[in-house]
């Protein structure tokens, strides 16, 4: 390979001013998502999602269980957002309410914003450009839900958005040894959602495809290359261990949905659910303008060598991978899969408008901003995102008559209850005094198993039982499989698609 030198083209460093305007729109984006995360709480949806409560929940297991410790981590969802949280979430208050989690949300959102402004003002000095990408997000009622509540996506935005703009950085600086920064970077996306591992492997290959561009030789491109993608691969494989100890798997890639989609085994169907998820998520508008963008970006690439790094935010376009597997695998069409490319068109967006002629920059950003505007107002309660978050909300008010019933009759015992189908529901009876450790669920390895294998009479005088979402949790399915699975125990309380039921005296 060249010498790293011989790699870096001209490009100014950013300036004091640029400085300035990049950290005036982080500011920015983060007092417009603490404004909306207010006007949800408020609204009483921050929680409204069943994943919301649930991610707040396995944070708060690592250190609050039975059996507290990493094992507790679990091995399903990435373990980035709960090991942030999970010192936070020990306080009550934040706990019952996710504020530390969305707190995180609206940091990554901000963080995200301002790293791709750094990047545009670079390499286009465009303020125009810069501020587009963080408009578009802003004012999408989907992005600033999503930002308002502890779901994950918001982390998985941030982290992305400063993958791309940290390798291109080191790009820029002639793809020195020190890869620390991109891979650390890429590590944490990768260790957020599974959207950032088709990602990072785009990131990883344009950014070889812009170092041969730029004179390296091919086999020096992906040496380099490497050394950014040996820190997520280690956070991959410290992901599989984990999973192994854990669970026994090297990997859980089933048991989780039902597989009723329509699209089942078919590639063209699951690609179009893709396709209509962003469009009901942005509008035609943005996915337009994104389309034409990444022709612009790759014919700037092609022609410029100095600004050929921008091609990389075109990696964040492979979030695409994910939803369409899961719909391909049969996995049930939500719309929230979609997310992520609404920050892949955004990004692209504002790197197009960058691209355009100096006196045309603010009437393009100023109608494609309007545009979006008026296709949803920005904080549209029925917003897809927002509808499909509370499919859980008839369930909740049902689960009352099963809270209701633990309330006035459970003796400090524990209760055998799937935290994979109801971790929900935990969070929900916190409001009641309960904490983790008066459950027994997965996370709690060996004795969970025994639980489900020979039955829970032994272990507790508690179970509840998810018997209707996704086809029932695993102890519906035991209960199925083996009528005397639930020998010694009588069906106390229903509702909301849980039964509870207690141990009759010895």
């Amino acid at each position: 390979m060249p010498p790293a030198n011989s790699l870096r083209l001209d490009h100014p460093s950013i300036n004091r001013r640029q400085r300035w305007i990049v950290t005036a729109i982080a500011v920015c984006t983060a007092l417009v998502g603490v404004a909306a995360a207010m006007h949800y709480a408020g609204a009483g949806l921050a929680l409204a999602h069943y994943d919301a409560r649930a991610h707040v929940v396995v944070a708060r297991r690592i250190l609050d269980s039975l059996m507290p410790g990493w094992q507790q981590i679990g091995a399903v969802w990435l373990p980035l957002p709960h090991v942030l949280n999970m010192l936070p979430v020990q306080i009550d208050a934040w706990y019952r309410s996710g504020a530390s989690a969305i707190a995180i949300s609206i940091a990554s959102m901000a963080i995200g914003a301002g790293a791709l402004a750094a990047v545009i003002l670079r390499h286009t000095g465009s303020i125009t450009g810069a501020a587009v990408t963080p408009a578009l997000l802003m004012i999408n009622p989907n992005v600033l839900y999503l930002q308002s509540t502890p779901m994950t996506e918001p982390l998985l935005f941030g982290t992305t958005l400063l993958a791309v703009a940290l390798t291109v950085n080191w790009i820029d600086s002639g793809a020195p040894p020190q890869a620390a920064a991109p891979g650390l970077a890429v590590a944490a996306a990768c260790m957020t959602r599974y959207e950032a591992w088709p990602i990072s492997a785009a990131l990883l290959v344009l950014a070889a495809a812009v170092l041969v561009h730029r004179g390296a030789a091919p086999r020096a491109a992906i040496a380099a290359v490497a050394r950014v993608a040996a820190y997520p691969a280690v956070a991959v494989l410290l992901f599989l261990l984990n999973s192994r100890w854990t669970v026994g798997s090297w990997f859980v890639s089933s048991g989780f949905f039902v597989p009723e989609n329509e699209a089942l085994g078919q590639a063209g169907l699951a690609w179009r659910q893709v396709g209509e998820g962003l469009d009901r998520l942005s509008g035609p508008v943005t996915l337009w303008v994104a389309y034409a963008g990444g022709a612009m970006i790759c014919w700037t690439a092609a022609r410029s060598r100095a600004r050929a790094p921008l091609v990389l935010v075109l990696a964040l376009a492979a979030a695409a991978a994910l939803p369409w597997y899961a719909f391909y695998a049969g996995h049930p069409f939500r719309v929230r899969y979609s997310a992520p490319l609404i920050v892949a068109s955004a990004a692209i967006a504002g790197i197009a408008v960058s691209l355009l002629p100096r006196w045309s920059r603010l009437a393009a950003a100023a109608a494609i901003v309007a545009a979006t505007a008026v296709q949803a107002s920005p904080l549209d309660r029925g917003a897809p995102l927002i509808a499909e978050s509370q499919r859980d909300a008839a369930n909740q008010a049902g689960r009352r008559a099963v809270t209701a019933y633990l309330v006035a009759h459970h003796d400090g015992t524990p209760i055998m209850m799937s935290m994979g189908s109801l971790a929900h529901y935990m969070h929900d009876l916190a409001a009641n005094g309960f904490a983790i450790r008066d459950f027994l669920h997965e996370g709690n390895g060996d004795v969970w198993k025994a639980a489900v294998k020979t039955g829970p009479r032994p272990y507790v005088s508690w179970v509840a039982i998810e018997e209707a979402a996704e086809g029932g949790d695993e102890l519906f399915a035991r209960t199925r499989a083996d009528a005397k699975f639930l020998d010694g125990f009588v069906r106390v309380a229903e509702g909301g698609g849980v039964a509870l039921y207690r141990a009759t005296p010895r």
